[in-house]
């Protein structure tokens, strides 16, 4: 398995407890959750069950008893409500072996959406039996990370405080999927990695489609644009996936798609064409949870003036070209490498990439060890997508570059970082030694401007884990 030591950990010292243990695995669609607790346990479960997408309660009550029937409850009769399932679950965990019994049930938010007496009869097979005992190892999971942690994980309810395990499951970083390609044995060099990631995101289901011997280009072109669409639908499910009334997401979305640096709550409420209220607030939240929007809060404001970022690669690829290509052009990207187009949107993406890898920046920078926060900042005349304030009296104020080849900090380039530089201290009022960062592919050449530079980092520092 690549990657997933600590989660991996996680499920087995629940698994080994001397006390019944209720885990909780969320996280975006296509980003491995079934799989990995599925190579955890080597695929042996107690009773493992999965929702059924749009099922209401009958279909949802009738394909559980199918799977009680087919796990060891052949005789069990028809489920008139959950409780009643929950009653024969109980039926069939007293009929297992000594020892834990692995309890697995997938894509719970299907089972629960349209079941109101679903959470109800849950709290009551967990609370007055299954906690009582000491060899029960009930794990959850689902797409719809929103639906999971208000319902089950921050439920105020029966279940409060009942999950002992949380495991949020993240995208592969780049190293992760550096690991990935060779286990497929893809040939690829970090620098191809890194524009896949700019596409994909760290998301394995979609680099499985990555065919040996074929460039970057071509696979993209295969993947998006050459009729086939192995991502056909991909967009539409995967928000569907994780909310129940999609739409007013996707307005959020939208809206985000459009700018490069965030937008204010206020800006996307207008944008969006949605009322700046708790629902809206309610929104963010998820869409923050889920890993599509990156909130950034801006240094000295606390929550004042926060911007709200989308940094989910794949949608802002599906937004910028897979929705644009209206003539149905079969080699559309690799027709547009040598581009304006191409070098504006790989200049951008790599700086959601640095973003996605913060904690691989301060690893280069020597400072994992040390306390700090994420930033933003901005004001009328600067734009600082990403500051990083440490605790230790410095901030650092990273400039973030993509060229081909080694970057040289130009006379303009020099200038522009000292007025940021300037407007940044200037406004804060910050008493720290403010120490300008690049991160660039490939290095900086060394003149008489980069002199003024404190620390470089360069891609292959993106890769340490």
């Amino acid at each position: 398995m690549i990657g997933r030591q600590k989660e991996r950990k996680d499920l087995l010292a629940a698994r080994d407890s001397e006390y019944s243990e209720f885990v909780a695995v969320y996280g975006r669609r296509r980003v491995g959750k079934t799989f990995l607790i599925r190579e955890t346990f080597d695929y042996r479960f107690t009773f493992q069950h999965s929702g059924v997408k749009l099922g209401g309660a009958t279909i949802q009550l009738a394909r559980f008893r199918r799977s009680l029937q087919t796990q060891g409850y052949a005789e069990c009769p028809e489920l008139k409500d959950w409780f009643a399932a929950f009653d024969a679950l109980r039926i069939l965990i007293g009929r297992s072996p000594e020892g834990k019994k692995v309890v697995f049930l997938d894509e719970m938010p299907w089972l629960g959406r349209k079941n109101p007496d679903f959470v109800t009869a849950l709290e009551d097979f967990w609370n007055g039996w299954a906690s009582a005992r000491k060899d029960i190892l009930f794990i959850v999971c689902g797409s719809a990370t929103s639906w999971i942690l208000s319902k089950i994980v921050h439920n105020r309810d029966g279940l409060h405080n009942r999950v002992t395990y949380r495991i949020p499951l993240k995208p592969f970083t780049l190293r992760e999927c550096e690991l990935y390609a060779e286990s497929r044995g893809l040939e690829l060099t970090r620098a191809q990695i890194a524009e896949y990631y700019m596409i994909f995101g760290g998301i394995p289901y979609y680099w499985h489609f990555l065919e040996k011997g074929l460039s970057v280009a071509q696979n993209v072109d295969n993947i998006f644009f050459a009729g086939e669409d192995k991502l056909e639908n991909e967009f539409d499910e995967l928000y569907s996936s994780l909310f129940t009334a999609p739409k007013p997401y996707l307005k959020v979305i939208t809206a985000l798609g459009k700018v490069k640096s965030g937008m204010t709550r206020d800006e996307i409420a207008k944008a969006a064409s949605l009322a700046n209220n708790g629902a809206l607030t309610k929104r963010l939240r998820e869409l923050e949870q889920c890993g599509f929007v990156r909130k950034f809060v801006e240094i000295g404001k606390k929550n004042r003036g926060s911007l709200y970022q989308l940094i989910d690669n794949y949608t802002l690829f599906h937004f910028r070209f897979a929705s644009e290509n209206r003539y149905g052009n079969r080699h559309f990207w690799s027709e547009m490498l040598d581009s304006h187009v191409h070098s504006t949107w790989v200049g951008l993406a790599f700086e959601r990439l640095c973003l996605l890898h913060a904690d691989q920046i301060k690893e280069a920078l020597r400072i994992g060890g040390v306390h700090a926060n994420i930033h933003s900042w901005h004001n009328a005349q600067a734009q600082i997508d990403l500051l990083i304030d440490r605790n230790d009296g410095i901030v650092n104020l990273c400039e973030m570059k993509y060229r081909e080849g080694p970057f040289t900090i130009e006379k303009d380039d020099d200038e522009a970082i000292r007025n940021k530089k300037a407007e940044f201290k200037e406004e804060t009022g910050t008493r720290k030694a403010v120490h300008v960062v690049f991160v660039t592919p490939y290095g900086v050449k060394p003149n008489a401007y980069s002199k003024n530079v404190q620390a470089f980092v360069q891609l292959e520092d993106l890769f340490c884990f």
